[in-house]
């Protein structure tokens, strides 16, 4: 396992719509892995490959309460196949776009069909907090981001701030 480098706003590859995975072979094993080890050290309840650069349809979760406790989940092409009518308010926060929190309302159940770090086809419902992680991360795979919930004027003074700090690190 290796810490990938989390991308952040305005990178392009954070908007693009990630690829699926044809096969779950070694390599995504692999990527799957850096992706838990990434998320754990960031910390984080949740990444996406695109965040670490990688536009392939790979998710990974995690939002147990203790480090004794750990149940994460690795869901390649996941696709939510359910939603509930109820509604759940939460803020949420972005590995890739870091000190911001945006109220988001979504529903505050789902069903998620995935494939397992084995190939196999799984189905979890999920609700609270895992449900408003998978959907969080799958509008990831799906170039949207938190800030896309905020008026307009909010997030074009986000998406500057964050603009005028990519300019400080690459020096210019």
């Amino acid at each position: 396992m290796a810490k990938r480098e989390i991308i952040l706003l305005p990178d392009p590859v954070l908007r693009l719509v990630a690829e699926p995975i044809a096969i779950v072979d070694d390599g995504v094993r692999k990527l799957a892995s850096d992706m838990l080890e990434t998320m754990y050290a960031a910390p984080g309840v949740g990444l996406a490959a695109p965040q670490i650069g990688v536009s392939r349809r790979l998710i990974v979760l995690d939002v147990s309460e203790t480090d004794e406790d750990k149940q994460p989940y690795v869901m390649i092409n996941p696709r939510i196949v359910k939603r509930s009518d109820a509604p759940n308010v939460h803020e949420e926060g972005c590995l890739s776009i870091p000190d911001v929190r945006v109220e988001i309302e979504r529903p505050a159940e789902v069903v998620v069909a995935y494939l397992d770090r084995d190939g196999k086809p799984q189905e979890l419902a999920a609700s609270a907090l895992l449900a408003t992680c998978i959907q969080h991360e799958i509008d990831h795979l799906d170039g949207r981001l938190l800030i896309d919930y905020m008026s307009r004027l909010k997030r074009d003074m986000v998406v500057r701030r964050f603009k005028k700090l990519a300019r400080e690190r690459a020096g210019v």
